[in-house]
């Protein structure tokens, strides 16, 4: 793990959802009042795994699946650091999907940005776990045949303090949902739509722009039974915002050994 200074060259492609997702969490870290010498990023291997070089912060680049036991080893070592997992749906919920099953089950305070572009970028364009049924790439020649991974099903289900969903195409709304995710205790998932402009000519801007609908202000979102009728949304209409709030303790809490000072000073000799 190394302090970093931001890259002022980002390696993605012209018009890529990443760049108002990097300048989206630029902002959430000020609004947030995060301290940049106690954050770390941590990510696997992806277009959106190289956010982290990006941003004023310290960064740990794990293997390709892999951001989530790194993330969870820097938490439980010093959990006075602001952790959070910046990575891509193929890297989250493809490669690292058994890792985030047993991340919400921990509920450890960790924050979890998916940027969720439906299809893997970094390696030309196959399917990801969230592309859409029929979607046709150069491997997947007959269309996906598989329904879309729903991680925020998975994440009310194992009642999670904090699960939402916003898009590249809402800054504003995606820099809100940052700020409050890392202001959670326990972990936190934000799943982030956004368009691939060089593999995925069916999820575009205007698609997102067109379906992305802010949930109503009355509603509850400690409602759990309502909360997974919402993540069964998908099509026309798709909401985006804080979906759940589940009030479960977190690891730190529960685990004693982590109350206190941070085992990384405590044994430090």
């Amino acid at each position: 793990m190394n302090g970093s200074h931001a890259d002022p060259n980002p390696a993605w492609c012209p018009g890529c959802g990443n760049f108002a997702i990097l300048q989206a969490l630029d902002g959430a870290i000020e609004d947030a009042g995060v301290d940049r010498d106690k954050l770390v990023l941590v990510s696997g291997i992806g277009q959106a795994a190289k956010t982290p070089h990006y941003t004023e912060a310290n960064v740990f680049n794990g293997l390709h699946g892999r951001a989530l036991p790194a993330a969870t080893g820097i938490k439980i070592a010093n959990h006075s650091l602001e952790v959070v997992v910046t990575s891509g749906d193929g890297d989250m919920y493809g490669e690292g999907g058994n890792h985030f099953l047993h991340a919400l089950r921990r509920n450890i305070g960790i924050k979890v940005f998916v940027h969720d572009n439906q299809v893997y970028g970094l390696t030309k364009g196959q399917a990801s776990p969230t592309s859409e049924r029929g979607f046709v790439t150069k491997i997947q020649t007959h269309g996906v045949m598989l329904e879309r991974f729903n991680p925020l099903a998975l994440a009310v289900i194992e009642d999670i303090p904090f699960a939402a969903r916003s898009s590249a195409v809402k800054p504003e709304h995606l820099r809100r949902m940052m700020a409050e995710a890392l202001k959670v205790e326990g972990f936190a998932l934000l799943d982030i739509l956004q368009p691939c402009v060089s593999f995925n000519k069916l999820n575009t801007f205007k698609w997102y722009a067109d379906r992305c609908k802010e949930l109503p202000e009355k509603y509850d979102p400690t409602d759990r039974a309502a909360a997974l009728a919402e993540t069964q949304k998908w099509g026309d209409e798709i909401p985006i915002g804080v979906i759940y709030r589940g009030k479960r303790e977190s690891f730190e809490k529960l685990a004693p050994a982590l109350s206190g000072e941070p085992l990384a000073i405590k044994y430090n000799d």
